[in-house]
């Protein structure tokens, strides 16, 4: 089926940073990439549309290494892999970031920046000022913050169909046959736990409950 594409993400600039292939709607998801989507959903492209999924692999690796990729030093994308699934760059001894000379210079550019660090008191105290007045300007309270979540939570325990929904869907998952202990009761599954307790497994182990 010809479902799938190719897609870029662009810096503010109009250069690309990121190269992908996808269909329905993986552009818009990041999990899996080294990267974020950009917020501005139109520097978000498609290259192209219609393809075959061994078309759209094609493509991708095409428009890759064009570009080139930042972590081997041939270009202005931060992919890792050079496409087509993955391809030789992403998984095992071969990917680029197992490289001395590329561990090298992503430890260089990412010297100075905070995230992956401990943070200093200053840098703390910094960012609870910043968080505080951003909270100043909001106009809705945080009462307003606390009523919505309560009543999101209520919704939650009352709607019987969802957790029933629930219910069906773990049934014959891998750990249904472990022991789970509520409340110094003990109970053969998570399966027979929701089923005498009345509860989702979300709620189960929210509550203590716990594999044993």
């Amino acid at each position: 089926m010809k479902k799938y594409y190719t897609y870029a993400y662009l810096r503010q600039d109009g250069t690309p940073y990121y190269i992908g292939k996808g269909c329905g709607r993986r552009l818009y998801d990041h999990h899996g990439k080294n990267c974020n989507p950009p917020k501005d959903r139109s520097r978000i492209i498609k290259l192209k549309q219609n393809l075959t999924e061994e078309e759209a692999f094609k493509h991708e690796i095409y428009m890759i290494a064009v570009f080139g990729k930042k972590c081997d030093g041939t270009g202005i994308l931060r992919n890792i892999a050079d496409g087509g699934n993955g391809g030789n760059g992403l998984y095992g001894d071969d990917s680029p970031t197992k490289r001395p000379e590329v561990r090298a210079k992503i430890s260089a550019s990412n010297k100075g920046k905070t995230k992956g660090r401990i943070k200093t008191k200053e840098e703390i105290e910094k960012m609870s000022r910043s968080h505080k007045e951003r909270l100043k300007k909001n106009p809705r309270p945080m009462s307003y913050y606390a009523i919505n979540l309560k009543k999101m939570a209520e919704v939650n325990r009352t709607n019987i169909e969802k957790h029933q929904k629930h219910r069906e869907f773990m049934k014959g998952k891998s750990y249904a046959s472990k022991p789970v202990e509520l409340n110094s009761e003990i109970y053969k599954s998570m399966t027979e736990a929701m089923s005498l307790t009345g509860l989702s497994r979300y709620l189960i182990l929210k509550r203590g409950g716990k594999f044993i």
